[in-house]
């Protein structure tokens, strides 16, 4: 068809397929850009996924190989990592009275010591909560129990509550009556009367369980504090206006806004509690009543020299660990935190 100018058809420019190779698909952009940022984020991850790989990952399938063998420091070079395989260092574990005397132990020391640090982070919480003069060097004074060196606090305590020259034991005899001296770290029971009747107290566990409160106590503190802080004054006020008690006040009002906190502190103290070693090993060794888990598990591998036996003690620890808080997450915690 003619334009009428003479010239004859003017060609038309090709029409583009949008399917041609040389015009980027729209779908295969967005591909490319999720691939790069995949790729991305996989070199951003990759040194934390290999340090994680090393410490943890590594280390406890050792253990767990290491667990059902019959390996001692003896024939540990002559051995391999795939040796002969057996159950017999767990019949031991479970058939020893030892290790249950000891896992009595360690739950007694977990709970009370973890209801200790957060009974007395909760005093303290609440005696420093109004503003004084003083008050934040009061604060950093609470933390020394926690950042002072475990070797100088244990050090400490056992100058202080040595039966020969300790300053317990000389204000004791002196002004509280006691008859004789008490060996606080080594002395695995001692009879008080009460009432009439004399009842026999394990001293040197209630020692150390004293001893885990006062250490870990800081802890509970700085969450409890900040915890404090963020609860509303006006919830208080009405409830002074509306004529409660002091006591009132922190059952009904104050208590209800901490327990979320007081939950996660339960559960991290009780895990760290519950495989706390130095404490116990700096102060009594293990003696006297307060040999846990995790002081068996060292002295297995030490003193004895089975690394077998050793490493299914911290197997059947881990295992126990693991079923207590699972536990804890299934009946006592809360259904957003289940999820």
């Amino acid at each position: 068809m003619s334009t009428g100018t003479g010239l004859g058809p003017v060609p038309t420019a090709p029409r583009r397929d949008s399917g041609s190779p040389d015009r980027p698909r729209r779908g295969s952009g967005n591909r490319t850009l999720a691939s790069s940022d995949a790729r991305a984020g996989l070199a951003l991850i990759s040194p934390t996924l290999v340090i994680v790989l090393a410490m943890v990952v590594v280390p406890i399938i050792w253990t767990v190989l290491l667990a059902f063998q019959r390996l001692r420091l003896l024939n540990l070079r002559s051995s391999g990592l795939f040796g002969e395989f057996t159950l017999g260092n767990f019949d031991n574990v479970f058939s020893a009275p030892t290790f249950w005397s000891a896992l009595a132990t360690t739950l007694t020391y977990s709970v009370l010591g973890t209801a200790g640090a957060i009974g007395l982070g909760l005093v303290a919480a609440l005696a420093l909560r109004r503003p004084f003069r003083g008050r934040g060097f009061v604060r950093a004074v609470m933390l020394l129990p926690y950042v002072a060196p475990i070797v100088a606090a244990t050090f400490a305590w056992s100058t202080m509550l040595n039966p020969q020259f300790g300053v317990a034991n000389f204000w004791g005899t002196r002004l509280l009556g006691w008859d004789e001296p008490i060996a606080f770290l080594s002395q695995r029971s001692s009879e008080i009367s009460l009432f009439g009747l004399s009842i026999g107290v394990p001293t040197a566990l209630l020692t150390v369980i004293a001893f885990e409160a006062w250490r870990s106590f800081p802890f509970a503190f700085l969450f409890l504090t900040a915890r404090l802080q963020a609860v509303p004054a006006t919830l208080e006020e009405a409830a002074t206006v509306d004529g409660a008690t002091l006591t009132q006040r922190f059952r009904y009002v104050v208590l209800p806004q901490l327990l979320p906190t007081i939950a996660v502190l339960a559960v991290l103290r009780f895990i760290w509690t519950f495989n706390n070693f130095d404490d116990i090993y700096l102060l009594t060794g293990g003696g006297a009543g307060t040999e846990v888990v995790a002081v068996s598990v060292f002295n297995a591998l030490t003193a004895r020299g089975d690394i077998g036996g050793a490493a299914a003690q911290a197997l059947v620890l881990a295992a126990i660990l693991a079923v207590l808080i699972g536990l804890y997450l299934w009946r006592f915690a809360p259904r957003e935190e289940r999820s």
